[in-house]
């Protein structure tokens, strides 16, 4: 003979039912929340990893107060800038690399949604790299994106030359040392992440800060400087 279900064992049945969804929603949270982009977040790389965090050296690691400006327009200091290093008559940095050949890519976007702040100048490898002012040499500095760089300051301290991918630096150069417009101070290669088939010089200028430390400050356009 059949037994119906009993009723109080039903509504029980439905309850804890109930209460297991609940407990589940709970846990999971609202469906539609989880599908809401994350925050974004950000993160400050330090100074002697930042060109490692970099798919291309990039500049120096630029931390200036304000966004970066450059000569071209905007911050009337940087237009300053520009004009009196122009004025010194700075030497082109890669060696029997006429002006006429160099190309603009300031302002060119990078990964990251950055902007490249430097020019690239294309030669054979093993071309001899030349300061493009007097100066002191203020850091050697072999990283994982722009291999082997040289920071150089210039005579009043307040600027800074970066010279990146270097095949190798010249005999006996080393931090502190000065030097002078013209003098060789390392050869053009692919070292860090440059395409091995592109040789080719990775060249940055900035403004330092008050600090005066080699990896902060303020991009100025080297295209301007140099044609």
């Amino acid at each position: 003979m059949k037994t119906r279900p009993d009723f109080k064992y039903l509504v029980a049945s439905a309850l804890l039912g109930f209460i297991l969804g609940a407990f589940v929603v709970a846990s999971l949270g609202n469906p539609r929340a989880l599908r809401q982009r994350a925050p974004n977040v950000s993160v400050r790389v330090a100074p002697h990893d930042a060109a490692m965090a970099l798919d291309d050296p990039g500049s120096p690691v630029i931390e200036a107060a304000t966004a970066p400006t450059t000569g071209r327009g905007g911050d009337p200091t940087i237009a300053a800038d520009s004009g009196s290093l122009k004025a010194r008559g700075l030497e082109m940095p890669v060696k029997d690399v006429p002006r006429s050949a160099l190309v603009e890519s300031f302002h060119e976007v990078r990964s990251g949604n950055r902007e490249h702040e430097a020019i690239d100048i294309l030669a054979p490898r093993n071309t001899p790299v030349v300061a493009i002012d007097e100066g002191t040499i203020a850091k050697l500095f072999v990283s994982k994106a722009g291999g082997n760089t040289i920071y150089q300051f210039d005579p009043s301290e307040q600027y800074a030359y970066y010279y990146a991918h270097l095949e190798r630096y010249a005999d006996g150069l080393k931090e502190g040392d000065k030097i002078h417009k013209r003098q060789v101070i390392g050869f053009v290669g692919t070292s860090g992440n440059a395409p091995k088939d592109t040789p080719h010089l990775h060249f940055a200028v900035f403004r330092l800060t008050a600090a005066r430390h080699w990896w902060e400050g303020t991009p100025i356009d080297p295209y301007d400087l140099l044609r």
